[in-house]
């Protein structure tokens, strides 16, 4: 494993990048459907199809996400609905994306949620299928397998707005793990209402199932029992608190 100092790390920068990086990713996939979506339901006897992409930047509250792939056709008539072409924030489609990936989030919520994220100009059977195929996305990102052995796992939360029957703020849990190539990612988001330690214990567990044995330092602020409950899941770990770093929107 490489040396480094945690205290050198600045975790608040990390969270941040990492979420871009997840984002643009998540966003590019959602986009890669639509346009899908779009051209095969062209009417009878257009001809038209993809012509590569064109790259925009994007502010979110994660920070200003770089060269975001955008598809194009070739007859130029593809907007995508996600968000306004010559507006450089994304409305809620953050906030939006990360509900996507949720652990433990369902079909037809994911269906509200691409509703929300394309709004009403597409057919609801466009719309189902975006969903059935991004379904299958959150579905394979929420149960791929994890590495054995993390540096650091860094544990925070944020309080999104979930949508569910009604509109309101709940606390979405992140985890966030280092490599020991050094490399950072999100292991998971999870809603869980009111951030608490039996929430972490459960996600913990969750990524012990998913294939996490050794954890060299949890990082994390100082939430009561949470130590307990992260010693609990890896007994061998060091912890260290971190106390300024929450992320906050820019």
């Amino acid at each position: 494993m490489p040396h480094f100092n945690i205290d050198d790390l600045d975790f608040a920068n990390i969270l941040k990048l990492s979420m871009q990086d997840l984002l643009k990713e998540k966003a590019e996939n959602i986009l890669r459907e639509e346009i899908k979506n779009v051209l095969e339901n062209e009417p009878v006897g257009e001809e038209n199809s993809r012509n590569g992409y064109y790259s925009r930047t994007l502010d979110t509250i994660y920070g200003r996400i770089e060269d975001l792939a955008v598809p194009r056709d070739r007859k130029g008539d593809f907007t995508t609905q996600m968000f306004e072409p010559y507006k450089r924030r994304m409305v809620a489609v953050d906030e939006l994306v990360v509900q996507l990936y949720q652990h433990g989030v369902g079909v037809r919520q994911v269906g509200l949620i691409m509703k929300s994220l394309l709004g009403e100009q597409y057919s609801p059977g466009t719309i189902s299928n975006i969903t059935s195929a991004v379904m299958e996305d959150v579905i394979e990102w929420q149960n791929r397998p994890l590495k054995e052995r993390y540096c650091a796992l860094f544990l925070d939360a944020l309080f999104v707005k979930v949508r569910r029957d009604t509109v309101g703020k709940e606390a979405v849990y992140i985890v966030l793990g280092i490599t020991p190539e050094g490399h950072r990612e999100i292991l998971g988001f999870y809603v869980g209402g009111v951030e608490s330690s039996n929430g972490w214990q459960e996600i913990l567990l969750d990524l012990r199932k998913r294939g996490v044995q050794e954890v060299l330092v949890g990082v994390f602020d100082g939430l009561p029992g949470l130590e307990e409950a992260f010693k609990s899941i890896f007994p061998k770990a060091d912890v260290q608190r971190c106390v300024v770093h929450k992320v906050r929107p820019l």
